[in-house]
């Protein structure tokens, strides 16, 4: 389930397929086993249109929760760069030497981390967290030194700053964990099946222009695979640019 998830045009294919099957088993069955359409055309028309309100509903909600998890990665970029970006700012209140060691580990932690929103490829991820894992290490190891020597309120201040980049990460990668439940994926392909099979059996087209009957599962498909999108950190078109990191990157020393 993941990877269809993790694969918008997965998702549109997949939808679109099922729900098309489930209009013509609909009129399929319609057309076999109702021999009386007009004794029930009222009670059905309002079970039909409430089917498909529920359905709109339920899309409306989950394109929301799709939007609320891309803005809170949004969010959350911004925040690791304000803290890198100070973090390395505050540097200049330890002792040269403290401080000319911790620039570059800094730097490096700042391109990991580029780095991490860039790739598109899953297979890098495990080098790129056991590279972010060692500078986090090096990072702390490196700042509790000058900490444990000269335990100052200018120092205190330095090690919060470091403190919060370190955190930053680990919002940003709770972020990215945190995507719109199966449960709710499931739900919404269940109405979506339920509705496009009360549409086939409410059709009372000639054969010639039942391709009309695709219309619905084309739009509810689409709504699908871009809800994927946004939901999909890594998987779809719409994604986290690390452009807050980015510019920090390039204000700051190269190499």
């Amino acid at each position: 389930m993941s990877f269809t998830l993790n694969h918008p045009l997965v998702v549109f294919v997949l939808s679109l397929a099922g729900m098309w099957i489930a209009e013509r088993i609909g009129s399929w069955w319609v057309r076999r086993r109702v021999r009386d359409k007009d004794a029930w055309v009222d009670t059905f028309t309002v079970v039909q249109g409430a089917t498909l309100t529920l359905l709109g509903l339920i899309i409306g909600f989950s394109f929301s929760m799709a939007i609320s998890r891309y803005d809170q990665r949004k969010n959350y970029e911004e925040a690791e760069a304000n803290a890198i970006g100070t973090e390395y700012v505050r540097l200049d209140l330890l002792p040269p030497e403290d401080a000319i060691k911790l620039r570059p580990l800094l730097i490096n932690y700042l391109d990991q981390r580029i780095a991490f929103y860039q790739t598109t490829d899953r297979s890098e991820l495990p080098a790129i967290t056991a590279r972010k894992n060692a500078l986090q290490a090096s990072l702390w190891s490196a700042m509790a030194a000058p900490a444990s020597q000269q335990p100052t309120p200018i120092t205190a201040l330095v090690v919060a700053g470091m403190n919060d980049v370190l955190n930053s990460e680990g919002y940003t990668q709770a972020a990215w964990w945190n995507r719109i439940p199966v449960a709710a994926w499931l739900l919404m392909m269940v109405v979506a099946l339920g509705s496009n099979l009360l549409v086939g059996m409410g059709s009372r087209k000639p054969p010639s222009e039942r391709g009309l009957l695709l219309v619905l599962p084309m739009v509810v498909a689409v709504s699908f695979m871009l809800i994927a999108d946004i939901d999909s950190p890594r998987g779809g078109l719409i994604r986290v640019a690390p452009q807050n990191l980015q510019a920090l990157r390039a204000s700051l020393p190269h190499g």
